[in-house]
């Protein structure tokens, strides 16, 4: 069964699809007009592991050229291939009235996203997810971006979807560690705005009722992106644990999952509260307690990439897009669903916690 939750932002609205069969039972959708072209934008493996799924689905309607493959990982978030994706697209002669449909996770999601916003000043896209993590998070939103030396997602722009399609049934080849990377952002939710959320997962004791808990973590964004599109107040409360996130990200070089590096921030966003007193130092230990039983490491010395360097850290930290005025700007927690915005950070206590951490 499927369901339908959709995002509120007047003409630029749209719905998410979610559910096992969702990519069929999108077909009737008006995006999908008879007399609009799309190009395939399709991460590698899925092609490889789905292209019969693929194939049936979207049988019938008109494809421009053939499907633009992206390859794996986030060093495809870059200058180089999306001029390839944006020369690929204008081979197949896509006009302004066309579509590209992003298959994969949240790769080819910001990828094709960018694209299709450059690309004769702006096309639709419509995001399939074939992710946890992208199911749960970045296909719903409207951000869009590409990497930079410096750090993660520096160069994007907000390009919202024209439709959301999460078909649960591109989950069955996921491996366990990206699914277990996938739930930190349903955790996330959670740890944002809704402590009995948070209680409820504790008691399933991992990803079970996996539908149920995807909606109600889109379902949260939906209201927060609905409320501030362009991330200018609240929405910046979606960004719990990824000021640390990305760094570790980054100084791993590869090694870390970004829902891994995401459940160690947000793990380092409550312990850095409760040693501020802004949270209880019984919901840190909740929060840390929780990812390590479903298997997402949150010691710093025990993750992939490690040691860490608490000043390059920091240094990437002082780059994070979110920051404002020079200053380095966090979300923290004063406890389980009650997320904030900090912007008062000290960088030399900072550092110090980073350090005690890393130890």
């Amino acid at each position: 069964m499927t369901e339908t939750i959709a995002i509120d932002l007047g003409g630029r609205s749209y719905d998410v699809i979610v559910g096992e069969g969702a990519l069929e039972a999108a077909r009737p959708h008006s995006v999908f007009r008879s007399e609009r072209r799309f190009a395939i934008l399709v991460d590698a493996h899925v092609a490889q592991l789905h292209a019969k799924k693929i194939t049936a689905a979207l049988a019938g309607i008109s494809l421009a050229g053939e499907a633009i493959e992206i390859p794996d990982g986030e060093r495809a978030k870059s200058f180089g291939q999306l001029e390839t994706v944006l020369g690929r697209m204008l081979d197949c002669g896509l006009e302004r009235g066309d579509a590209v449909l992003a298959i994969g996770g949240g790769v080819t999601g910001d990828l094709a996203g960018l694209a299709a916003a450059l690309y004769k000043r702006g096309i639709d896209v419509i995001q399939i997810p074939t992710t946890l993590l992208s199911m749960a998070d970045s296909s719903v939103g409207g951000k869009t971006a590409i990497n930079m030396p410096q750090g993660k997602n520096l160069v994007g722009v907000f390009h919202q979807p024209s439709l959301v399609i999460a078909d649960l049934a591109f989950l069955s080849t996921l491996p366990g560690r990206q699914m277990k990377a996938g739930y930190a952002e349903i955790i996330k939710a959670a740890l944002i705005g809704d402590a009995d959320m948070f209680t409820d997962l504790e008691a399933s004791k991992g990803p079970d009722h996996l539908q149920a808990h995807l909606k109600t973590a889109i379902a949260f964004k939906a209201k927060i992106v609905a409320a501030d599109e362009r991330e200018a107040g609240s929405r910046a409360l979606l960004n719990l644990g990824h000021t640390f996130g990305h760094a570790l990200e980054s100084e791993a070089a590869g090694q870390l999952l970004h829902g891994e590096a995401v459940a160690a921030g947000m793990a380092l966003a409550f312990d850095y509260s409760a040693r501020l007193g802004l949270c209880p130092e019984a919901d840190a230990k909740r929060v840390g307690g929780h990812l390590q039983r479903t298997g997402l490491e949150t010691r710093l010395s025990a993750l992939p990439g490690a040691p860490f360097s608490a000043e390059s850290m920091l240094e990437r930290m002082r780059h994070d897009k979110k920051n404002s005025g020079g200053a380095i700007r966090l979300v923290l927690a004063r406890g389980i669903g009650n997320a904030f915005i900090h912007d008062q950070t000290d960088p030399a206590d900072l550092l110090n916690f980073l350090k005690d951490q890393i130890q």
